[in-house]
């Protein structure tokens, strides 16, 4: 597995959290509530980057998701062994030395241990959205039919044509992709794959990408807001997944 190098960069952004960090099932979560009436039996899974839960840009979409109505738990499956923000300050390290220790091995019996814990407490719908690293297990439990609606923000370690094939294949579940410009993870040859495989109908649960002019990969969580296209792209992302949620979930 390899990541370019925008998937391990980006500007902290900064705010005060509402949700609050626990645990399910022995996991770590960041959980965001609504404060408006919603459906008990619901939630959205979102599945951070490399620098995980705890993450500022992270817990901070969480509470925007939540703030939209939608039970929000965002999961420690790194293990507790997430990249620090500054982790790539540091001309020592290696993300490759970091892999071998957070393959889906090792990290997909983490989520499900979430998963099972949700339902444990009424959880009968999830809804799921991963960012970059998090988009291969949105794709995973959309084969899986686990989900009922997925959305991807320039989702990584995808194998293409293979995995949208395997979703025509498999997979009952929706799927919006929110993609850019200049993505070496999922390019423009990539989207356009998508499209043609999945799109006019061809993918009958439905299909919908967005596209964001002038952003690259890590737009949609830690995108540099001072740069105006890049704080559409994030705000245009987060507003088509909310509306693909309200549609589909």
């Amino acid at each position: 597995m390899s990541l370019c190098k925008h998937c391990i960069s980006g500007v902290r952004h900064e705010g005060v959290t509402e949700g609050k960090e626990t645990q399910i099932n022995g996991v770590d979560v960041y959980i965001a509530t609504p404060t408006v009436d919603y459906p008990k039996d619901k939630a959205l899974l979102f599945l951070p980057d490399v620098f995980g839960h705890k993450l500022i840009n992270a817990q901070l979409l969480a509470d925007d998701f939540a703030r939209n109505g939608f039970y929000t738990v965002v999961p420690d499956y790194l293990n507790g062994d997430a990249l620090p923000p500054d982790a790539f300050n540091d001309p020592n390290f290696k993300i490759m030395d970091w892999f071998p220790n957070h393959t889906q091995e090792k990290t997909r019996p983490t989520l499900d241990k979430v998963i099972n814990g949700l339902k444990e407490q009424g959880i009968k719908e999830f809804a799921a959205i991963g960012y970059c690293f998090g988009g291969r297990y949105v794709f995973d439990l959309a084969f899986e039919n686990l989900i009922k609606a997925a959305a991807v923000c320039h989702p990584s370690l995808l194998q293409v044509p293979d995995d949208l094939e395997k979703l025509l294949e498999k997979s009952n579940v929706p799927l919006l992709i929110n993609s850019c410009t200049t993505d070496t993870q999922f390019p423009p040859e990539s989207q356009a794959i998508a499209d043609k495989l999945l799109g006019d109908g061809k993918y009958r649960p439905g299909y919908q990408r967005t596209y964001w002019d002038g952003c690259t990969h890590g737009f949609a969580v830690r995108g540099d807001l001072s740069d105006p296209k890049v704080k559409a792209g994030k705000e245009g992302a987060f507003k088509a997944s909310v509306e693909w949620f309200i549609q589909h979930m």
